[in-house]
């Protein structure tokens, strides 16, 4: 049965972005599957099989994507698929895959790929600009997704040295959520595509295991959905709140009930990047929160080896992965998507890699931090300023 869509294309353009955010989220709905995968070395080639699988559409939601071996290994995948009568959606943002040649651009040319923009990148519209879609989303034949904070990028597994892949996590769905995904996408791709979104509604919504699972978006313009979401999650904790994050620019409530929560007793951690990192300034500018957030008890850990670029939230059995680093920045202007998870297994799961990614990290002692040298301060201070400016309001 076909919910193909019967308006015109380009029709919902002049919807504006703030019906959008003003859209419910995504209830609860149990009979989930998820599975975890860590780096790109696991999670690119099960969905690199997914697609050589894929007998109907394949939808491809992206942020970065960069051309190298990693992107030739999509584009070329994407294209048997869209030989072998395959529907290809894809909706790229217009800065972050600047990096994509003309080459690796022409090859996805083809009656069977449909691409759009998001947010097209012209003169004198530097404001606009700023509102980025960060979310990442490869979708299956309705039916199985991968959602988190990976690209499509040599960064994530690098032929030559792969000891410095980024540090990331992916997290693989089916079930009933699968259907919210897509719902998700296609609101999206019908405000910026030329041609409307044309795929196979599911017969019946496969329950494929025993987990909650809920669907959760932010649309920018402030949109409060997924920090209401953590802070209720934060809230409800009794036993620990572990926050795995590239980014840590966190709003003045998160940090309070932070500390509050610290204070109460639970094991409240932060797993942020240490001195490999793609945004030393931003790191630079998370450093300034450190000491009142250790002075209340919060444990932060600055991974070492890599680069970490997770996003990954555990408090208690709630898991929530995706897109978003639950920066004030993001939140504000970007689209982004988690996926958020009840099940046991799930967080055992979300533990033991945390677990291990704490081993490999720094954990920063309170006394030693403020002893640390006037440069470092001066640092911090500065990319602080820098933050406060990027932040005013439009």
């Amino acid at each position: 049965m076909s919910n193909r869509d019967a308006s015109q294309p380009g029709s919902m353009h002049a919807q504006p972005l703030a019906t959008l955010a003003d859209e419910p989220p995504f209830p609860w709905r149990d009979g989930n599957h998820f599975s975890l995968l860590a780096d790109g070395e696991r999670f690119y080639p099960r969905m690199l099989e997914a697609i050589d699988g894929s007998a109907d559409s394949i939808v491809l939601e992206m942020y970065l994507l960069t051309s190298g071996q990693v992107a030739r290994h999509f584009i070329d995948a994407l294209r048997r698929a869209a030989e072998r009568g395959v529907m290809v959606y894809l909706l790229l943002d217009d800065f972050g895959a600047r990096g994509l040649n003309n080459a690796d651009r022409l090859l996805l040319q083809h009656p069977h790929i449909q691409l759009a923009w998001h947010n097209p990148l012209h003169l004198g519209r530097f404001r606009r600009y700023l509102a980025r879609d960060h979310r990442k989303l490869l979708l299956i034949d309705g039916q199985r997704a991968f959602t988190g904070g990976f690209g499509i990028c040599d960064d994530f597994d690098p032929p030559r040295n792969p000891a410095q892949r980024w540090r990331d996590t992916v997290v693989e769905i089916s079930g009933p959520v699968v259907h919210d995904w897509e719902q998700l996408f296609a609101r999206t791709w019908l405000r910026w595509a030329a041609l409307p979104l044309l795929l196979n509604a599911p017969s019946t919504a496969v329950r494929s295991g025993p987990a909650l699972g809920c669907v959760r978006a932010s649309h920018g313009l402030r949109d409060s959905h997924m920090t209401r979401s953590l802070m209720q999650a934060t809230l409800r904790a009794q036993k620990r709140v572990w926050i795995a994050t590239a980014y840590f620019i966190p709003s003045r409530r998160l940090r309070r009930t932070l500390r509050y929560r610290a204070r109460a007793g639970l094991d409240v951690r932060l797993l942020l990047p240490g001195p490999i990192t793609d945004h030393p300034g931003i790191r630079h500018a998370s450093r300034h929160y450190y000491a009142r957030m250790l002075r209340h008890g919060v444990r932060i850990f600055e991974y070492q080896p890599r680069f970490m670029h997770s996003k990954l939230v555990l408090c208690d059995d709630w898991v929530s992965i995706g897109s978003s680093n639950y920066d004030r920045w993001n939140l504000r202007r970007n689209l982004e998507a988690n996926q958020e998870i009840e099940d046991a297994g799930v967080a055992a799961e979300a533990q033991r890699l945390l677990e291990e990614d704490f081993r490999y990290a720094v954990e920063i002692d309170y006394d030693q931090w403020q002893q640390r040298p006037w440069h470092q301060r001066l640092r911090e201070w500065a990319w602080r300023r820098v933050e406060l400016l990027l932040d005013k309001d439009d």
